[in-house]
């Protein structure tokens, strides 16, 4: 026996190692799968090996099938030279102004200097200056002279178009919202005094809000009247009627100019119990 090989590795040691002992302990369990997870082990490691190292041409394998980019065109700009300066030109010497219509007397500007480089040069008196304006130096006035315009001239600032707010306003956001002359309370009085309540709306007992909305003109008119909630049973129609005939309301007021304002009221119909 001593002289075979002996393989510690076999499941029979196992069995002679635990013999009489708990095998539910953990390296029991530990030793049996032992091969069995090395191998794994060492067949992971060999495929990360082998897929890190043949990465470098798999790359360049699929970058030469991928088509290029078209390369940048480079397009070389030549500069023309300047051209060369003419001696014959000369700069035109500069136009002494025409005389001006008054005289003028030279009136330095005040500039602080040290004291040993202070000109003894008086200003001009209020005297001189009552018959002359003061210049830049002492110049004799041309009274015949035409008045000399140095800038262009031009057609000064236009009056800009005025543009019509034609914006319809919600009376919510309003600064001042429109009224109707003598106040709501009058306006529903209206309303209620000139509605009739449609037959077939009295036969089935239809009663409840019927929703419009109006636009209220600079002039104060009512347009644009919609049902935005019906009721039905010539009830719609009949709230309409009675908007058109409605007197014109006083305008809103936004920056202190009549606008267009949007207004929304429910109109009750109701059968008098």
């Amino acid at each position: 026996m001593f002289g075979s090989k002996i393989d510690l590795f076999n499941k029979e040691w196992l069995d002679v190692v635990f013999a009489k002992k708990n095998k539910n302990y953990g390296a029991y369990e530990l030793r049996q799968t032992s091969a069995k997870n090395t191998s794994k082990s060492l067949f992971i490691a060999s495929a990360i090996f082998i897929l890190l190292f043949l990465a470098p041409k798999i790359y360049a394998l699929i970058a030469g099938i991928l088509p290029e980019p078209p390369k940048e065109k480079v397009v070389e700009m030549v500069m023309q030279p300047p051209p060369p300066i003419n001696p014959e030109v000369k700069t035109p010497p500069p136009v002494e102004p025409p005389p001006p219509k008054q005289d003028q007397i030279k009136f330095p500007p005040p500039i602080v200097k040290p004291d040993n480089e202070v000109r003894d040069e008086e200003p001009p008196k209020t005297e001189d200056l009552k018959k002359a304006d003061p210049g830049q130096k002492t110049m004799e006035g041309d009274p015949d002279a035409d008045i000399v315009q140095i800038a262009t001239a031009g057609e000064g600032p236009k009056q800009a178009a005025v543009v019509e707010d034609n914006t319809v306003y919600n009376f919510v956001s309003m600064e001042n919202p429109p009224t109707y002359p003598g106040g709501i309370d009058k306006f529903y009085k209206f309303l209620g005094d000139n509605i009739k309540y449609p037959p077939m709306a009295q036969d089935q007992n239809i009663q409840g809000n019927v929703h419009v909305s109006f636009t209220v003109e600079k002039d104060g008119s009512l347009t644009d009247i919609r049902v935005e909630r019906k009721l039905g049973y010539g009830t719609d129609e009949e709230a309409v009627r009675v908007l058109k005939l409605a007197k014109r309301w006083n305008p809103g007021m936004q920056n202190g100019k009549p606008v267009r304002v949007k207004y929304n009221i429910p109109i009750k119909f109701s059968l008098a119990q």
